[in-house]
């Protein structure tokens, strides 16, 4: 008997609906540098700089993205190569602002935008120029993170320093790569707060 002419359709749009599912390829993981944990041990005074305004970080294109991206230092370090399916939730230089500003607001600074800005608040500006998973043998990485930090108020520079951090990788994949880069962000953020608490701000 004869196949009715909207079942027959209604069976090739299924047959082509399961063939399109069938054909996907893996489902991407997503990523990002989980919980902040707490600080090891509270201020012990009241931070140089007790209200800051922190701009959000800036950086080459390729970070304003959600690829996760990795370097094979053994075999051709100029070479920036993305993972095809893992991914980050948020675009690098958005997970690294926020982790700076909530580790600045964890040390007692209050943590201002730039919307929120007012005359006489510190600046501080972030220029990042490496964030990226190295692999320096097939099986061993590290999750490493370069920025130029820049402190201005008003239009007067008050400091500047470089920052870089490494941290190895608990396995050679995307996994570890994004816990070696979270890590790696953390201390970087120490080392940020140890500078800001050196440095005396001149009087408007």
């Amino acid at each position: 008997m004869p196949i009715p002419r909207k079942l027959s359709a209604l069976i090739l749009a299924t047959a082509f609906l399961l063939g399109g599912c069938a054909s996907r390829g893996p489902v991407p993981t997503f990523y990002d540098f989980g919980p902040a944990a707490p600080l090891a041990a509270a201020p012990a005074a009241a931070p140089a700089v007790p209200v800051l305004v922190i701009a959000d970080a800036n950086g080459p294109s390729w970070l304003d993205s959600q690829r996760m991206y990795y370097r094979l230092l053994y075999a051709d370090a100029q070479q920036s190569r993305p993972y095809a399916y893992n991914r980050w939730n948020t675009p690098p230089l958005q997970l690294l602002s926020q982790r700076l500003k909530t580790r600045v607001a964890q040390s007692g600074v209050k943590v201002l935008s730039t919307t929120d800005a007012a005359a006489g608040i510190p600046l501080l500006r972030i220029d990042v120029d490496d964030f990226s998973q190295n692999f320096d043998t097939q099986t061993q990485s590290s999750g490493h993170v370069s920025l130029r930090a820049s402190l201005f108020r008003g239009h007067r520079l008050i400091d500047q320093k470089t920052f870089s951090r490494s941290g190895p990788a608990g396995s050679a994949d995307a996994q570890g790569g994004a816990q070696a880069l979270a890590a790696a962000s953390d201390a970087i953020s120490a080392d940020l707060l140890a500078w800001l608490g050196t440095l005396n701000l001149p009087k408007e």
